[in-house]
């Protein structure tokens, strides 16, 4: 239960109503020793931060009893996944069913008006007895204005005029819509969370010389694991010994398997697909990769998008000025002469029935969350719901270079050898030179050469390359100042050419050149290309490399705009003037390294390359786990994909409660509609909501 010191974090099991939730917090948030509380409705979760270390036991039992008394049935219990498939409750269906078949006797066995009446009432009491102590508890504390008030307050206005059956039925099938409605919801809401949360329980591990099963929560770093075919890595760590291949997808969304082998790091929550692995621990349980992603995922609930914040809003107005319109309606047109008060009464009941914005306030959070969690089984770890209406209205996507459109490893492009010595011997003359070098066009150049053994020791000369002596001859590799210091003229000059060029030379002669380039990513170009059909109006880049690199990767891209050799302040001031001239929302992609400024400052910031940079974690909007500019075309759609749907949502409540509010103005419309107009719409507009899972954001909308 406890996260940390001065924090608590509870499952919330059965809850699915939003005014509810809200007061569960504002009642939590005044118990003794509570700072604050939080709640996640789609997630099924509390967070309760302290202002002292009171037991836990103590304030488990008070939140308890402040959950039972404003919603019954809620079980409260320490945070955990929930586990099996999603059923609907034994004792609510017997119930209910009881309460069917007494409603169906009323209706159709031949008695006398008073047994009628009262059998009406029994069915009436069984059927809706939660509703009813709920609404009880409430006039206690003095609150109005819920689903359950508003509810009771219909029926028992039916039962007041004469419609028991109707009474009766509207009860109810708004217990039995809520209850498949709360089955829809938490089938939902396990979807994505076991969607999000794929750390094994166990771990084998290494004790005494025998392999002993433990908790993985338990297992400290430096512990050696093994890792079976077929198991999912249970911690971060590095491979002792064994190969194989791991499937990562459900990490970072890459399809392609990933080969592993003694020295390789592997990440909590992989699938082993080949041989058995020997593992030591890197990073316990609560530190490991996927871990940090849980919760940069959970903290993005409490950043609420404006459509969600408004649509909160909405409600807190909403119903008390429909029970207002329904006082009205009963009241005005009998007194102005229209007709009866039975008549007009009834029409006010309907606008009772239709007054819970339950399909609004559950709906649209269920779809941002499912947004998310949709994102993140690409590879897409994205800080709130605001973030998602941010990237779904993005005009303008600016790339950092190095790292982010390009691989960041150095290789070795083009050889060019002078006349005393073939191609492949150059390259091995500038690799035992280069070596011993810890520079990345170095590592790049020894890499090329293949040459084995052990690197001899070299002088390096920063800025300028190294100096090496083999046999009793000195060999140069670096640029042309190197050269012409050490008295080698520079044959001929190389003109402009990408990347790095490494002049060589031996025994004093000048031996050739080499090119060196970062080369770009495969899916950089289709992730232009991606971003143009989704209606981009800009793609760019920054760069603080030449600008002559910065230009031949942008002509190969086909970028809009770019500029290259910008200083950190310079790259700031160069976005601020290109988001401004874009005039729209502007998403900032960088390798998470030294981009913290503009991620922090663009509208949206994504940090490329994997939960490892926690400055840009803190700095950035969302964090792309692959290393593949791809990820910011695929949170776009997925982000307008969800935009779609909480529209849907909206348009059709609004427009379904709206039609029904009116044709029970006119007497159109019955409280059978209205019930359908509360509850279906709700059912429906919550099965909406869970497309985004169904579709993992591949559609565009």
């Amino acid at each position: 239960m406890a996260d940390g010191a001065g924090e608590i974090r509870l499952s919330l099991e059965g809850l699915n109503c939003a005014q509810c939730s809200s007061k569960i917090e504002k009642a939590v948030a005044v118990l003794p020793g509570v700072s604050s509380a939080a709640i996640d409705l789609v997630a099924g979760r509390m967070r309760i931060s302290l202002e002292d270390q009171r037991p836990a036991g103590e304030l488990l039992s008070s939140i308890r009893t402040v959950v039972s008394s404003i919603e019954p049935g809620v079980v409260v219990s320490e945070e955990r996944l929930p586990e099996g498939p999603s059923s609907l409750p034994k004792g609510d269906m017997l119930r209910l069913s009881a309460g069917a078949l007494l409603w169906l006797a009323a209706l159709f066995l031949p008695l006398g008006e008073i047994a009628r009446f009262l059998l009406y009432v029994t069915a009436y009491l069984t059927a809706g007895i939660k509703v009813l102590r709920t609404v009880a508890g409430n006039l206690r504390r003095g609150a109005l204005f819920d689903e359950f008030f508003l509810m009771t307050a219909a029926t028992g206005g039916a039962f007041a005029i004469g419609e028991f059956s109707e009474a009766v039925a509207v009860m109810l099938f708004y217990e039995t819509g809520e209850l498949v409605q709360s089955l829809a919801v938490e089938r939902s809401r396990r979807s994505i969370l076991s969607l999000l949360d794929i750390r094994p329980d166990r771990a084998t591990v290494l004790e005494d010389g025998e392999w002993k099963t433990a908790r993985a929560e338990d297992v400290t770093a430096g512990r050696t694991l093994l890792v079976k075919p077929g198991e999912r890595v249970p911690l971060d760590g590095k491979v002792l010994d064994g190969t194989s291949s791991l499937d990562t997808s459900s990490l970072t969304g890459e399809s392609v398997p990933r080969d592993v082998s003694e020295g390789s790091e592997v990440l909590a929550g992989s699938v082993n697909l080949g041989g058995t692995l020997t593992v030591t621990v890197l990073r316990p349980f609560g530190e490991t990769t996927l871990s940090k992603g849980l919760r940069l995922i959970e903290e993005a609930r409490e950043r609420k998008a404006p459509t969600e914040r408004f649509i909160t809003s909405f409600a807190r107005w909403y119903t008390p000025a429909v029970v207002v319109l329904a006082a009205l309606l009963a009241l005005v047109p009998p007194l102005a002469g229209l007709g009866g008060f039975r008549d007009w009464g009834y029409r006010a009941l309907v606008f009772l029935v239709v007054s819970c914005p339950c399909a609004l306030v559950i709906s649209v959070p269920l779809a941002l969350f499912g947004g998310m969690g949709a994102a993140s089984r690409r590879g897409i770890l994205l800080k709130g719901g605001n973030v998602l209406e941010t990237l779904a209205r993005t005009r303008a996507v600016l790339f950092d270079k190095t790292g982010t459109l390009t691989m960041g490893v150095f290789r070795v492009t083009e050889i060019h050898p002078s006349s005393f010595m073939t191609a492949r011997e150059l390259i091995e003359t500038a690799a035992a030179a280069e070596r011993g070098s810890n520079h990345p066009v170095a590592r790049a150049v020894a890499a090329a050469g293949g040459v084995q053994g052990p690197a001899l020791p070299v002088e390096e000369y920063p800025g300028l390359g190294v100096r090496l002596v083999l046999d009793g001859e000195e060999i140069l590799a670096g640029n042309a100042a190197l050269l012409e210091r050490h008295g080698v003229p520079v044959d001929g000059d190389p003109g402009w050419k990408p990347g790095a060029v490494v002049h060589v030379s031996r025994g004093g002669r000048y031996a050739g050149f080499l090119v060196v380039e970062d080369t770009p990513r495969e899916q950089a170009r289709e992730a232009v290309d991606r971003l143009r059909k989704l209606g981009v109006n800009t793609v760019g880049m920054l760069s603080g490399d030449r600008p002559e690199n910065a230009g031949k990767l942008a002509s190969q891209l086909g970028l809009d705009i770019w500029e290259g050799g910008l200083l950190p302040a310079g790259k700031l001031d160069s976005f601020r003037r290109i988001r401004e001239e874009a005039g729209g929302t502007t998403l900032f992609v960088g390798d998470g390294m030294n981009d913290a400024p503009l991620l922090a400052a663009a509208d949206a910031g994504f940090a490329m390359g994997g939960l490892g940079a926690d400055a840009a974690i803190e700095a950035a909007d969302g964090v792309l786990l692959r290393d593949d500019p791809l990820g910011a075309a695929e949170a776009i759609e997925i982000a307008r994909r969800t935009r779609a749907i909480v529209w849907q949502n909206i348009a059709f409540a609004l427009g379904v409660k709206g039609l029904v509010l009116a044709m029970g103005a006119f007497g159109v419309a019955t409280m059978w509609e209205a019930v359908f107009a509360d509850v279906g719409v709700a059912l429906l507009a919550t099965l909406n909501a869970a497309r985004i899972l169904r579709t993992g954001g591949a559609e565009k909308g």
